[in-house]
């Protein structure tokens, strides 16, 4: 390695005559120790090539390009990673800005090196409508090759932290957007793969870079409380050691300055000010093994009350990065709280590298295993949610979801532990057993209660879901599922059957456009059908169908495209037939809030996009005639015998005497009805309420029996229907 470091002096030159100093390679030959010589040989020829590969490039601070993955090697050097990262980690950049291939990079130093590359390379070559979507991309490109390989996340990461330590060097406009970047998807992923020191590093620098204001006044605030609270510290540090060694607990007492951008997120989140954050200083305590680490959780609180509520067993419920450790709060001198992590040598080296711990630390063997394992999990469903989102942002939504994840911990009814983000539900908890569970979820039970699907789940909380075969994912779990593998799963859910039921309606609405052209659907053979598709942009049946059920195109048009024929494509005047609509046919029809239509009402359906078939009622004032496009609307009939319950608005005025609403209730029980909705309006006179209040019928013959039974309470005294959505 003391070949590369004395190469490295040649530097590049800038074609204008001068040449800036050369990178120092001599630092990344130091830490190089754990490798044998013909690994760090490997490493000197990549390093050639790199050097070769960017000569005459420089960066904006003016030091030659190969600084920069100089740098990079570096820092995964540190992390013990083995020669193909510290490979990959050099050659990083050659692919995406010089000519160097992919190709190449695979002949010299094989194809993992090359497979790394390309999975940290940027996406260059295909052009995006918006910087967004390209970034979403590059994301999602770089996430499933971490998912393939978690090494090309960790030269990434390594990647971005020297690019934010350098970002001094470019413009304003860009520091706020890679420092932006940082925090909403690097430092979450490091957080994630438990690397908290890089966790920590990127928090800050991308905290300094988006608000330098906030963070330089901050930083002189912490300046001056740590003079002022030395002392504390001190004594804290003396006291909390004088008491483990009564108890015989053999410890390393550490007193540690939370990061800026810690003390900042918590000012947010409580909505306080510098002076009211008292816990700027924390403290680290290492003990040598788990015993230990309650033993001298036992002597603290002996020393100081613990703040109830504060405290966390990471040891027994690891997080989901494998993160262990013994966190309380206790009631300081002054009243001052003072947090303290307790935890094993061992426990430290995985909590402070994370999925590095595997390549760093063989001491821990054991518990980075257990680190790898919960990894390689959560990297498998990033590939289940890449094979359900359908473009590269709604990935990133999903993904962004999953990287904040402040945990709650559940048990299944067998007693085995769950990792949800805060917030989740059961229906979080369904999804995270099993896709099916999910899918057919139709009630959870917490602590033996029932309780609604969207109730938040807590710590300890013992979840139980009831499941039916012929149950399904409803659209309404959107607004409040957590986690990014439950959304995608409902999200997928939904589209697909969406696209099943609007090709059955899609194929009533091409039959119906054939015959008002005079021709006949049975007629409509293979060979319309491969003239349909040249130069159509869909390749299949079913997606044309689909097409014209969610009102994307014209039913009209795509009969006329398959007959194609001057006589066909005459406009006909034939009466168009009616659809049926049984009420059972899902997304692909919907019926319009605005009029609530049920069986018995004349109706009319409109075709609008991306929403398939909207029934109203033939006098809904939607339906105004200066605005009615016949090519947009299509007649309808109702189904003899409809397969569904219908809501049915309802406005009643009652005199106020006690009873009333419960004997209402009775008769509308008795009807065979259902109450799905009911609030009282504003009374104009105290002698009367008005009630509104939606029932569930089967037709307008329904409403005509539940009326009569509540007509029969002498107290009512006004009932209509109301042709408009309850509030």
């Amino acid at each position: 390695m003391a070949m590369l470091s004395a190469r490295t002096a040649a530097g590049g030159s800038t074609g204008s005559g001068t040449t800036p100093p050369g990178p120092d390679a001599s630092e990344l030959s130091a830490v190089l120790g754990y490798l044998k010589p013909e690994d760090i040989a490997q490493i000197e020829r990549a390093y050639e090539t790199a050097r070769a590969a960017h000569a005459g490039q420089f960066r904006k601070s003016g030091e030659p390009y190969v600084t920069h993955p100089l740098a990079v090697a570096k820092i995964l050097a540190e992390w013990h990673l083995d020669p193909q990262a510290l490979m990959a980690a050099l050659l990083h950049d050659v692919v995406e800005d010089t000519h160097t291939t992919k190709t190449e990079i695979a002949k010299h130093f094989g194809k993992p090196v090359a497979d790394l590359v390309d999975g940290v390379s940027k996406i260059e070559r295909i052009e995006f409508a918006t910087l967004q979507h390209a970034q979403a991309e590059n994301f999602r490109k770089m996430l499933l090759a971490m998912a393939r390989d978690v090494r090309v996340i960790l030269i990434k990461l390594a990647d971005r932290l020297h690019n934010m330590r350098t970002l001094d060097a470019v413009h304003a406009e860009k520091q706020e957007r890679v420092a932006r970047e940082t925090l909403d998807i690097y430092a979450p992923i490091a957080n994630r793969l438990g690397l908290n020191a890089i966790y920590y590093e990127l928090g800050d620098l991308g905290f300094r870079y988006l608000h330098p204001t906030r963070f330089r006044v901050l930083e002189k605030a912490l300046k001056r409380a740590r003079g002022n609270r030395r002392d504390a510290v001190g004594k804290l540090t003396e006291a909390i050691g004088a008491r483990l060694k009564e108890f015989r607990v053999e410890a390393q007492v550490h007193g540690r300055e939370k990061h800026i951008s810690s003390i900042y997120r918590k000012m947010q989140e409580k909505n306080i000010s510098f002076s009211e954050v008292f816990d700027i200083y924390g403290f680290r305590i290492l003990v040598p093994d788990v015993s230990a680490c309650y033993l001298a959780l036992g002597a603290l609180h002996t020393l100081y009350k613990p703040i109830p509520g504060k405290f966390k067993d990471y040891i027994a419920i690891p997080k989901a990065n494998g993160y262990q450790s013994l966190h309380t709060t206790l009631f300081g001198p002054f009243g001052m709280p003072v947090e303290v992590q307790i935890r094993t040598p061992e426990m430290h080296k995985v909590a402070e590298a994370g999925v590095a711990s595997h390549w760093l630390y063989k001491s821990a063997e054991e518990q980075s295993k257990d680190v790898q394992l919960k990894t390689h999990q959560w990297l498998q469903s990033l590939l289940e949610i890449q094979s359900e989102s359908g473009d590269a942002l709604e990935f990133l939504e999903h993904i962004k979801v999953d990287l904040f994840p402040e945990e709650v911990y559940v048990f299944t009814p067998k007693g085995k532990i769950l990792s949800l983000p805060r917030g989740a539900t059961p229906i979080d908890f369904a999804y995270s057993v099993h896709t099916d569970v999910g899918n057919h979820c139709i009630s959870a039970r917490v602590n033996g209660e029932t309780v609604p699907l969207g109730t938040a789940l807590r710590n300890g909380d013992r979840v139980e879901i009831v499941t039916d075969p012929d149950s399904r994912p409803n659209p309404v779990w959107l607004s409040y599922v957590a986690t990014g593998k439950a959304r995608s799963h409902i999200r997928h859910y939904l589209k697909t059957m969406q696209s099943a039921e609007s090709a059955e309606v899609g194929e009533l609405l091409l039959v119906q456009a054939l015959r008002s052209l005079k021709a006949n659907p049975d007629e409509i053979g293979e060979e319309h059908w491969k003239r349909f598709f040249k130069g159509d942009a869909s390749r299949t049946r079913d997606e044309v169908m689909a097409d014209i059920g969610l009102g994307k195109r014209l039913a009209v048009v795509v009969a006329k495209k398959l007959l194609a024929t001057p006589e066909a494509v005459a406009e006909g005047t034939h009466r168009l037939d009616s659809i049926t609509i049984r009420g059972t046919e899902g997304l692909a029809v919907q019926f319009a809030p605005c009029c609530r239509p049920i069986p018995g009402d004349p109706i009319i359906a409109q075709i609008k996009k991306g929403q398939g078939l909207v029934v109203h009622t033939h006098d809904c004032p939607v339906i105004h005639p200066f605005h009615f496009d016949p090519e947009k609307w299509v007649d309808v009939q109702w189904d003899p015998v409809p397969g569904r319950l219908f809501d049915v608005n309802v406005r009643l005025t009652a005199a106020n005497q006690r009873g009333v609403l419960a004997r209402l209730a009775a008769e509308i029980s008795e009807a065979d009805s259902n109450i799905e909705h009911i609030e009282t309006e504003e009374r104009s006179s105290s002698a009367y309420t008005t009630i509104v209040f939606t029932i569930q019928v089967r037709n307008r013959m329904h409403v005509a029996q539940v009326f009569k039974r509540m007509r029969r309470i002498p107290e009512v005294v006004r009932l209509t229907r109301l042709k408009k959505k309850a509030a």
